[in-house]
């Protein structure tokens, strides 16, 4: 198995590289299509990380990607499973993109909405329409229900 390699992106500006001894798989049978051979082959994939004792993370990332990642996290490791291919070959390269993706996204610094004001055009539109809106409604009332 080869080190896990995660693009470039917000948070890790050069990408990530994750030794392939800090991967651990497991392969059980997978449910779902297969015939015969689902019962016979180890297809389904478990590709777990230790996020707390990973050296692919700098300790501000580690922090991050552990804070975001909490839910998904079982004593600090994470684990993703792939079991939507039939062999075994195709569920490992498809855990370690979703791992990849993943730890691309967690690691990514937060974005800090910067609060805006609507625009005075923006405005001037909103109650045009509700205007128009009114006069809409207006026009479905009976001819004797005046306000």
């Amino acid at each position: 198995m080869d080190d896990l390699h995660v693009l470039p992106g917000p948070g890790a500006p050069r990408g990530l590289c994750v030794p392939a001894g800090e991967l651990a798989e497991q392969f059980s049978r997978a449910s779902g299509p297969g015939g015969q051979g689902v019962n016979t082959t180890d297809s389904r994939v478990q590709l777990s990380l230790d996020l707390r004792t990973t050296t692919a993370l700098t300790d501000a990332q580690r922090e991050r990607v552990i804070e975001r990642l909490a839910a998904r996290t079982s004593g600090g490791v994470l684990t993703i499973d792939a079991a939507e291919h039939r062999s075994q070959r195709h569920n490992r390269v498809a855990a370690r993109e979703r791992l990849a993706a993943i730890l691309r996204e967690a690691v990514a610094p937060p974005v800090i909405r910067r609060p805006t004001r609507p625009t005075r055009g923006a405005r001037r539109r909103r109650l045009e329409g509700k205007r128009r809106r009114s006069q809409t409604k207006a026009t479905r009332r009976k001819p004797g229900d005046q306000d």
